[in-house]
């Protein structure tokens, strides 16, 4: 798991972009309460409401995990003239991040989910929508609103939840306007007809949808991507990424061979939502210019920490960067780093809030007195990064490698830099970024 480090300062990049977002936006409300007895009136438990809360769904779920990454967002979508349509308006202006053209349809139901919830377990969904294609003259006018903004973006995503935004043609205009103004085109798909998403450059079916929409069964790696290629004929698209649940997610390109990537091993507590963070971190990492395998990776680390949470939870920087440090604590040699390595370490660190120190001396010998002042510095901060001194000769490089090793073994010390006099100049580099004003917190050494 080590080899996942050089991922830590792509996170950094995801301040860079900005997503543009078409499609079903929708309310997810949730009522908590107690049941002490079944009702007379039928078999069925009696809920005594205590609390409710309600938060962006769909479509909105995205922009909320987007938001969460630090990223940019165009988002486009349609609701009702209602109270549900008011509340995601409300609740789309406290994403950080997020400008909205939301149009209004008198005729349309804005979508609700309300999930009622005792002692942690579900007792019943309830929908309120509308799922009739939106009105042509709203659509003229959202189109418009893309056309207008699709610039600024530089990737655009699209939500279909078949609830009327992406219905029939819809989607087709949006990748005709996106793939024109040169922006690659990420779908989370709905239904049979995937043609409707032609010449989009992902598009991210589950199981169920991908033998939906080819007939064929999905039961194994060869048939699964057997049912891919014939969806990369069907729509042109450059990738099909394949999610899987407990079995991760199969990445089939257009002209080379699939590439597997393993769920994480954790408990899974709630599903709810994750395929939406997996495609929230998908396209803000391919739209701040990562490579795809590399951005596939990243939404498969967010996707084991959101099934981590209760509900439609969202999934911070910092946590996928704690995902893979927590990997790289195993291994001593992961944190053994080259000064530019160590350089964005730090940055990755200080943007996800925390607060960092840096201590160089030989440590020669490793002594008790060494140990305890390792101790004491890693009290007064988050990270401890060390500057390994081996200026004086006395030790070949093959002993310096061997005493990073031995600092890096240590619980107390995040990472480890070999200060040799040859990096003099890159080492100021570090020391100045360490001495940066802080984006989040102070910077600590000790």
């Amino acid at each position: 798991m080590s080899q996942r480090r050089h991922l830590i300062p792509f996170l950094n990049r995801l301040q860079s972009a900005v997503v543009g977002c078409a499609g079903d936006v929708m309310l997810d409300r949730f009522v908590y309460g107690a049941v002490s007895r079944i009702s007379p009136e039928a078999p069925i438990p009696v809920l005594h409401i205590e609390t409710q809360r309600s938060m962006l769904g769909g479509l909105g779920n995205v922009v909320r995990n987007l938001g969460a990454l630090g990223c940019g967002i165009r988002l486009f979508s349609v609701t009702g003239e209602d109270g549900p349509g008011a509340e995601v308006k409300a609740l789309v202006k406290g994403v950080a991040g997020c400008e909205a053209y939301i149009l209004n349809e008198a005729a349309r139901h804005t979508p609700v989910k309300i999930r009622y919830i005792a002692h942690g377990q579900q007792l019943l969904r309830a929908d309120h929508e509308s799922t009739h294609t939106v009105e042509a003259s709203v659509f003229r006018a959202l189109l418009a609103q893309f056309e207008a903004h699709v610039a600024e973006c530089s990737i655009v995503f699209l939500s279909d939840y078949a609830k009327g935004v992406l219905n029939g043609s819809n989607a087709q205009a949006f990748i005709r306007v996106a793939r024109a103004a040169g922006k690659p085109v990420v779908v989370d798909p709905k239904g049979r007809d995937f043609e409707r998403y032609r010449l989009a450059t992902l598009i991210k079916p589950n199981l169920k949808e991908l033998g939906e929409a080819t007939g064929i069964a999905p039961r194994d790696n060869a048939s699964q991507e057997m049912a891919a290629r014939k969806l990369l004929e069907l729509t042109e698209a450059q990738f099909i990424l394949l999610t899987r649940g407990p079995a991760g997610m199969l990445l089939v390109p257009r002209d080379q061979p699939p590439l597997e990537f393993s769920a994480l091993a954790r408990e899974v507590y709630d599903v709810s939502g994750a395929g939406d963070t997996v495609a929230a971190v998908l396209a803000g990492v391919l739209g701040s210019g990562v490579g795809i395998s590399d951005a596939v990776e990243l939404a498969n680390i967010a996707a084991g920490i959101v099934v981590g949470k209760v509900g439609t939870a969202v999934v911070e920087r910092s946590e996928i960067v704690d995902e893979i440090e927590q990997d790289l604590a195993i291994a001593a040699s992961g944190k053994i780093l080259q000064v530019a390595e160590a350089i964005e370490r730090v940055r990755a660190w200080r943007r996800a809030g925390r607060k960092v120190g840096y201590t160089q001396g030989s440590f020669e010998p490793l002594s008790v007195e060494s140990l305890k002042m390792l101790e004491q510095a890693r009290a007064g901060c988050d990270r401890l990064m060390v500057g390994l001194s081996v200026g004086d000769g006395r030790r070949s490089p093959e002993q310096s490698q061997t005493h990073a090793f031995l600092l890096a073994s240590l619980a107390n010390v995040d990472g480890v830099v070999i200060c040799a006099p040859q990096s003099a100049e890159h080492l100021e580099a570090l020391r100045a970024e360490l001495s940066a004003p802080d984006p989040g917190t102070k910077s600590h050494r000790p």
